[in-house]
Formats: structure tokens, C-alpha cells, sequence
């Protein structure tokens, strides 16, 4: 992989290519002052005209040699600066040498000799190159009493070539900021496309704003309902978290619902947009350039956007630099949610959407350790469906699985986001509830059977059919047992109890 230089983005090879034709140039004029030596154009003195010769000669070999050596050179900067001093001095030499009447070959070797030090490296050495030349120049012809017209010449070519080198100065900047926006959406890609971890996602789209863009504010909302939830937001330094705001009315609202990026440069002009509010969002400091884009795949929908409290803080290719980000971050949400419903389904019972036998045993082993680590009980209730075979046979199995259904109902409205019910097996159902006692469990316990008690399913003649009752068995970690083997058993056990009493009950631990 090519080492890239830091300041410019290019590699020796890339900048080798850029030199490439104001090396040939230079060899040219080289060439041109031998011919005009040796054609004896204008009349020169003998030595002088030895002296272009050689220096026409030494000059075009010197080229060459630049050309080939750069590459295998370790401290290229350092490289760069001596070739400048030789420079200046030579072409500073050669002063003495040409008639004043080819002196423009003079400052067209040094604004040549400057391009190749402002490409492969910044306006510091070319600098050097053009003022020793000029000063050489103006120490040299100081008295020959030149008319204005020539030294107007000499400030020409010397303002050529300033002007020249700034103006590579701001390609290679502009350049350099593609080649690096290039890297960052690469980098960023490659990253994405290994990860299945939504939160890492924003995460990693965090670093590639922060790098791509400079922006004082900036968020990812992803619809819910009605809602737009910030799942990233970034403002003026800090982050805020677990924030939602109504979608309708925002310039997110519009990007998401017309699928199309919106770019308001000066917000100090009044927003022309159907059924949009401008609101602030986080600080209150006024937003004054805005743009967003949207963010939408077969499992995510919503808006990435950036904004700055300056106006014309941003420029279309920001704009479409944000559309690359916002792509691939789609594809990778997309990805990381399919991944997510794939494993979710997978901890699901197909028919009743509650964990499996497996998942449950995992969830309570992790729920048990939590609860020792932090000294408080956990109540597990075993429950199973009263005559449950009797009432398939009679009513039908379809009648039978929406009993399944509607008892999965009950059971989540009646416990916390924090507790955990799984499918034992058959009609029979595990419930784990962290930080309960065993009053709080048989509390949970007796609402649960209550409701199924009053419950009423409908076949497909409308007729109203009676739900079977349930029985219900608790046990208490850790003060009945540490052992989650034990606790389902004694749970188990108790609802065999329950059953045995007359079923429609629920059978406690004891008192503790």
C-alpha cells in the first residue's frame, strides 16, 4: 500500500506525474539557451557562451537526476529544500552569464523551477526559489540602467510566477480535500460493512461527520410513528441523548417524505417549503445554514443532517458528501436491523412471540446473577393452561392457539419491560420477575388469572367461547434456593399443587 504525503494527499508516484511536464519544459528552455549560444544570438562573450553551454547541459541532466531520485528518497521535504537552494543559486548565477536580451529564459527557468517546489511540497520553498532569483537579478543589473520597460519584464514574470504557484497552492488544497473526503467515505464503508451492531453504526457515522464536515450541529433521526428519535445529536460540543421530537412541520419531516436532499445555505431568508415550521432543536442558538438528507431502507427510515450557526457554512460538494455518508449508513442500519429481527426471532416462540424454552433459561441466568450482585429477590412463576388438551379436542386447535396468543397478552400487561416471560413448553409458561418479592409476585399472579378468568375468545360461527383457567406455582431466588435447577422446580412443583388443590389458583412460597 503507498505511503501517502500528508500535507498534500498524493503519493511520490502521483507527484511525479503533476512535475512531469514542467521537467520537460525546463529541459526545453535548456536546450533553447545552448542553441542560442551556439548560434551566437545576441553576440556573447567566448566564456559566457562556454558557460550557458555547460550550464544548458548540467541543467537538463540535473532535471533528469530530480526526476529519478524523488522516489527513492526518505525525507522528501528535506529533498525539496536543498534542490531549492541549488536552484537559487545556480539560476541566480546564470544572472552574470545571459545578455539582458534572453533574460526572460532566466525567469522562465525559475518560475519552472518553482512549480515542481510548490507541487511536491507548499509555497515555502517556491517562495525562496523566485525571491533569491529576483534578488540575484536586481543586485546583478542594479547599474546597467535598464529602461522601465524591461524591469516592468522582470516584476511581470515575477508576479507570473507568484500567481502561478498560488494557484497550485489552492488546487492541491482543493484536491487534497477531495482525495480526503475520498478516504474518509472509504474508510467509513469498510468499517460499516463489518459491523451488525446498530449503536456501533452511529457510532462510526459519528467519526465520519466529525472528519468530513466541520459543522456546528448535526443529527441522525429515525421515524417512529409519529416521532422523529434522535438517535445521534451533536450540538455545539455536546452530545444529547434520548431526545424525540414531532416529525410533522420539521425540514427533516420534508426530506424524509419527499425522499430528496434539501440544501438551505442562508437561513436568513425565508424558507419556501409546504408545511414547514422552522424550529430549534437543542440549543438556542439560531441555526443559519442547514442541509439534510434522507436515510431510508427496507427496515430504516428517517433524515441525516448537519447545520452551522454561520451562514454559507456549506457548499454542494458538503452536500453530496453528506448523500454518500447518508447511503451508505442506509445500507448499513438496514443491515444491522435485519440482523437484529433475524436474532430476535430466533429467541421468539413462532406463535406467541414470547422467548423460547432456550432463550427464557439464558434471560433467567443472567437476571438471577444481576439480582444476587445487587442483593434483591427474583419471584419465577411457573403457569399452565387448565384442561388445556380437553379444550383443543373440543373447540378446535385454531381455537386453541388463539387462547395461546391471547394468555401472552395478559401476561405482558401485567409485568414490567424489565421482566421476562418464556414458553416452557406446550400450554405450560415461565414468567421471571427481577426485583419482586414473593407478595409482589402472587399480587402479579392473582391479576393474571383474574383476567383470564373474564376473558372470551369468539370460533368463526361468532359464537362466544369461554377461555380455560390457569394455574400458577411461585418460587423465590435466592431465599428459597441459589440454584436456578431448583428455583424452576420448586416453582414447577407448586403448581402441581395448585393444580391438585382444583386448578384456577395460585400456590405461594411460604411466608419467609
Amino acid at each position: 500500500m503507498e505511503h501517502k504525503n500528508r500535507r498534500s494527499g498524493f503519493t511520490p508516484q502521483e507527484n511525479l506525474i503533476s512535475i512531469l511536464p514542467t521537467i520537460i519544459a525546463g529541459i526545453v528552455i535548456f536546450f533553447i539557451t545552448i542553441a542560442s549560444a551556439l548560434i551566437n544570438f545576441p553576440p556573447q562573450n567566448p566564456l559566457h557562451k562556454i558557460i550557458l553551454i555547460i550550464c544548458g547541459i548540467l541543467g537538463s541532466l540535473y532535471l533528469i537526476f530530480y526526476y529519478f531520485i524523488y522516489t527513492v528518497v526518505v525525507n522528501k521535504l528535506r529533498f525539496v529544500w536543498i534542490n531549492v537552494i541549488i536552484a537559487g543559486v545556480t539560476l541566480g548565477t546564470l544572472t552574470y552569464f545571459i545578455p539582458n536580451e534572453i533574460d526572460y529564459m532566466l525567469y522562465a527557468l525559475v518560475f519552472i523551477s518553482a512549480l515542481p517546489a510548490s507541487l511536491l511540497s507548499n509555497r515555502g520553498p517556491a517562495y525562496l526559489l523566485i525571491f533569491s532569483a529576483i534578488s540575484f537579478d536586481l543586485i546583478t543589473h542594479l547599474n546597467d540602467h535598464l529602461s522601465s520597460y524591461v524591469w516592468l519584464n522582470h516584476i511581470g514574470f515575477a508576479l507570473t510566477a507568484l500567481i502561478g504557484i498560488e494557484t497550485i497552492q489552492q488546487l492541491r488544497n482543493i484536491a487534497a480535500q477531495h482525495i480526503n473526503r475520498l478516504e474518509i467515505i472509504n474508510d467509513f464503508s469498510k468499517q460499516i460493512v463489518s459491523t451488525l451492531d446498530t449503536q456501533q453504526v452511529f457510532s462510526l457515522l459519528n467519526g465520519a461527520v466529525q472528519s468530513a464536515l466541520k459543522a456546528d450541529s448535526y443529527y441522525i433521526g429515525i421515524v417512529h410513528d409519529e416521532q422523529l428519535r434522535m438517535e445521534l445529536f451533536y450540538d455545539d460540543g455536546e452530545y444529547i441523548h434520548d431526545l424525540q421530537v414531532n416529525r410533522k412541520g420539521t425540514l427533516s419531516n420534508w426530506v424524509i417524505t419527499h425522499q430528496q436532499g434539501l440544501f438551505l445555505p442562508d437561513l436568513r431568508r425565508e424558507v419556501e417549503l409546504d408545511d414547514v415550521e422552522i424550529i430549534t432543536i437543542g440549543k438556542d442558538t439560531p441555526t443559519l445554514s442547514w442541509m439534510g438528507v434522507p436515510i431510508r431502507g427496507a427496515h430504516v427510515d428517517g433524515a441525516m443532517a448537519i447545520s452551522s450557526y454561520r451562514p454559507n457554512a456549506f457548499d454542494r460538494s458538503d452536500m453530496e458528501l453528506l448523500n454518500n455518508i447518508a447511503q451508505r449508513a442506509a445500507l448499513a442500519l438496514d443491515n444491522t436491523y435485519h440482523h437484529a429481527l433475524v436474532q430476535q426471532q430466533a429467541r421468539l416462540d413462532s406463535l406467541t412471540n414470547v422467548y423460547n424454552h432456550g432463550y427464557f433459561i439464558q434471560t433467567l441466568h443472567e437476571q438471577t446473577q444481576t439480582c444476587l450482585a445487587q442483593n434483591q429477590p427474583l419471584s419465577l412463576i411457573m403457569l399452565d393452561i387448565d384442561y388445556f388438551k380437553q379444550y383443543n379436542d373440543t373447540f378446535g386447535h385454531l381455537i386453541g392457539d388463539e387462547v395461546l396468543i391471547s394468555l401472552c397478552d395478559v401476561i405482558r400487561s401485567h409485568i414490567k419491560s424489565t421482566d421476562a416471560v418464556g414458553r416452557w413448553g406446550g400450554e405450560e409458561f415461565c414468567i421471571s420477575l427481577p426485583n419482586t418479592d414473593r407478595e409482589q409476585a402472587l399480587q402479579v399472579a392473582e391479576r393474571i388469572r383474574e383476567t383470564m378468568a373474564s376473558l372470551k375468545v369468539r370460533n368463526a360461527e361468532q359464537m362466544t367461547i369461554p377461555i380455560p383457567t390457569v394455574s400458577q406455582g411461585i418460587a423465590i431466588f435466592p431465599a428459597e434456593t441459589e440454584d436456578i435447577t431448583k428455583l424452576i422446580d420448586l416453582a414447577d412443583t407448586r403448581l402441581y399443587i395448585a393444580k391438585k388443590r382444583g386448578r384456577d389458583q395460585v400456590e405461594s412460597a411460604p411466608a419467609l
